[in-house]
């Protein structure tokens, strides 16, 4: 079974002050999480910002992440849009430039049906002799790619290697691995739902948390594959309040605001996001003090 990594990062994309990509921070910050314990990374996802990335900026920040850490993990790229053929080119992109895998979300927006999401899906996939991880979102685009529609795609793209699943829906999940056994890979989408999810057969996490505490996620998944389910729930049920704390706003602004305080600064937001209300930073602050990655 290729080794796609089971605490995958999705990567916050670092800017400078002038809202720039950086591109010598974001090598560094891919060090940083894969010396904290990730053994994958995801390059322009959403909470990578990618709706704000140019593709000449894709291009840097992708050679930037494999500068730095693509002899040591897993690097996928995130090349999927709304538009079928946006999609072809920026896989094909990624390909050209030594991507190890590409990420495709479901079309946004357009509210797809099946038969469409599939035919986008199958036409990507073709274009490529990469690995390909599909992200479900319903939250964020509008789309349930159904687990039926999932399996029909696997037997159409035999390189659709695992989905990022974050429809939130235990039930779907575990369909999934019911139509599809292993080696095809089952992640959560969701840091607060990895548990329940490899109780269900699914084989690690697309993470946010990971940027602030990659360590305890990688010793959750190991101790769960150990066979140490209790230690494993310790750690879940310690981190829980992070996992959704990280998201009282939208992501990533408060996990790029953490990792700032943490000594790592990302930089800002590119608009439409913006910084934190104070009130809420200072919710965050407390937390992160509470659970012992800030000093009092």
């Amino acid at each position: 079974m290729a080794d796609y990594g089971s605490v995958i990062t999705a990567m916050v994309t670092p800017f400078d002050s002038e809202g720039r990509l950086d591109v010598a921070r974001a090598g560094a910050l891919a060090r940083r999480l894969v010396d904290a314990g990730s053994d994958g990374i995801v390059v322009a996802g959403t909470t990578g910002e990618s709706p704000t990335l140019t593709e000449d900026e894709r291009a840097a920040l992708l050679a930037a992440v494999l500068d730095a850490v693509g002899d040591r993990v897993f690097v996928w790229m995130g090349t999927g849009t709304n538009d079928t053929a946006t999609s072809i080119r920026l896989t094909r992109a990624a390909e050209h430039q030594g991507a190890h895998g590409v990420m495709l979300v479901a079309p946004y927006y357009n509210k797809p049906p099946q038969a469409g999401m599939l035919a986008h899906f199958r036409a990507v996939a073709e274009a490529t002799s990469l690995p390909v991880m599909i992200y479900n979102v319903p939250g964020r685009t509008a789309s349930n790619l159904e687990p039926a529609t999932l399996a029909r795609l696997v037997e159409q793209a035999p390189n659709v290697v695992a989905v990022k699943e974050a429809s939130g829906n235990l039930d779907q999940v575990g369909e999934v691995r019911r139509l599809l056994p292993r080696p095809f890979r089952v992640y959560s989408g969701d840091d607060s739902l990895l548990l329940p999810i490899l109780a269900v057969g699914g084989d690690g996490v697309v993470s946010v948390a990971s940027h602030l505490v990659a360590r305890e996620l990688r010793q959750l998944v190991d101790a769960f594959r150990a066979g140490r389910v209790d230690q494993a729930a310790a750690i879940h049920l310690r981190l829980l309040p992070l996992f959704k704390g990280l998201f009282w706003t939208a992501n990533p602004i408060p996990v790029k605001t953490a990792l700032r305080w943490m000594g790592f600064d990302a930089g800002g937001f590119r608009p439409p996001l913006v910084e934190m209300p104070e009130e809420l930073a200072g919710r965050l602050r407390r937390l992160l003090v509470e659970l012992e990655l800030l000093p009092a």
